[in-house]
Order: C-alpha cells, then sequence, then structure tokens
C-alpha cells in the first residue's frame, strides 16, 4: 500500500518536471560547454565545436525519439499507466532537439562558410540533392514537422482521432529516415548507429507484434 501510495504521488507531482529537466539536460549542458569555450576555458566541444554541436543535437534528437517511441511498450509491460503523461513531452522535445540540429547545421555550418543567407541555402539545396545522408535526415525532419505541429490537444479535436492517429503513425518512418540519416553520415564503423537501429528494430517488432494481436479474432467470436 505504501509502495503503491509513494508511486502515485511520483506520478502525479513529480513525473512531469523530472521528465522536463531530464530533456533539458542536453541543451543545457551544450550551453554550458559553449560558454566555457567563448571564455577560453577547458570544455568538451572537441577540435571542432560546431561539428560536435550539430552531431550532438542530432544524436540527443534520435535517443528522444526513440524515448517517446518506447512509452507505450514500457506502459504495456509494467502496467505503470501514468508513464503516458510525458510521451507527447518527450516527443516535442524530440523535435526541439531536430531543429537545433537544422538551425545548427544550417546557421553555424553552412552558413558561417557561405557567408550570406541565400549561399548557405543553395548549399543546403546541393547537399539535399548530393548527400544521401543529408536526404534522409532532411525527410525525416519534414516528416516530423506536421507531428509536432498537431501534437496538441486543438488539433486532435479537428483533425479528429481516426486522421489524427493515421497522421501520427508517420513517427515510425521518419525514424527509420533518422536511424538511416545517421548510420550514412558516419565515417567508419560506430556502435551508435548499430544501437538505435537494433532498438528502433526491437520497437518496431513490438508495434507489429501487437497490431497483429489486436487483428486476431477472439476465440469467444469463433466459438459462436
Amino acid at each position: 500500500m505504501a509502495r503503491n501510495a509513494l508511486l502515485r504521488t511520483f506520478s502525479r507531482h513529480l513525473l512531469k518536471p523530472l521528465a522536463f529537466w531530464l530533456l533539458a539536460l542536453p541543451v543545457l549542458w551544450l550551453g554550458w560547454q559553449w560558454g566555457m569555450l567563448l571564455n577560453g576555458q577547458a570544455h568538451g566541444l572537441g577540435f571542432n565545436p560546431i561539428e560536435t554541436t550539430h552531431r550532438f543535437l542530432g544524436d540527443t534528437a534520435i535517443r528522444i525519439l526513440l524515448v517517446s517511441l518506447a512509452i507505450t511498450p514500457i506502459r504495456d509491460l509494467t502496467r505503470w499507466g501514468p508513464i503516458m503523461m510525458v510521451r507527447r513531452r518527450i516527443g516535442l522535445a524530440a523535435f526541439w532537439y531536430a531543429l537545433l540540429h537544422v538551425l545548427a547545421y544550417l546557421g553555424l555550418d553552412l552558413f558561417i562558410e557561405a557567408g550570406t543567407a541565400s549561399g548557405a541555402l543553395a548549399a543546403l539545396w546541393r547537399d539535399v540533392t548530393d548527400r544521401i545522408y543529408i536526404t534522409l535526415g532532411m525527410s525525416a525532419f519534414i516528416l516530423l514537422l506536421p507531428l509536432a505541429i498537431t501534437s496538441f490537444k486543438c488539433c486532435q479535436r479537428w483533425l479528429g482521432a481516426r486522421r489524427w492517429q493515421g497522421l501520427h503513425r508517420l513517427v515510425y518512418p521518419l525514424a527509420i529516415l533518422a536511424v538511416l540519416h545517421h548510420g550514412f553520415m558516419v565515417k567508419g564503423f560506430q556502435l551508435a548507429p548499430w544501437i538505435h537501429g537494433g532498438i528502433l528494430s526491437a520497437l518496431l517488432a513490438y508495434r507489429l507484434v501487437g497490431m497483429k494481436a489486436r487483428k486476431r479474432p477472439h476465440p469467444s467470436t469463433n466459438a459462436a
């Protein structure tokens, strides 16, 4: 009884604030490192802080996206319903980190190199058409945009439950695109893209098994 009461108290009062601060930690750390860099102090951004920044933001976006996809399986396996309260918050955090990743790539990388906004956009277009990992990444971000915009309850009511659910199933193809983007981007063998791919494969398998189970006729129906 005491354990259940403690869990209810945590779910009601602490779960959302804890999720907020955990989701904010990566960008707070990044801001702290840039502060150290600009003050001429030792930092953790390596010899190429710009590349480290947009790669860190992209990796964080993918990991948070995978966490958002894992919320429903966690709920199903643990029977802890309140965890669903933070799913939208986690999904939106994935969007914001993806947006910062794109802006860092445009602003800190392409704009500094090109010198003008038009030059940066032209360089972006060349990258999208010439580099497969940029094509995959921008495709994933474009699919993520409508999901973030329609994540609020007013949009759910406006679209209706069926259309809203159909739209938000785009999260699965965009997650595949995001993981492939990471895999094609890295040079040589790196473990992180394989870990991301393995986690996503497990989540997709869980989703497919659940869909088949829901479509399977109930024994009582067959008996009737």
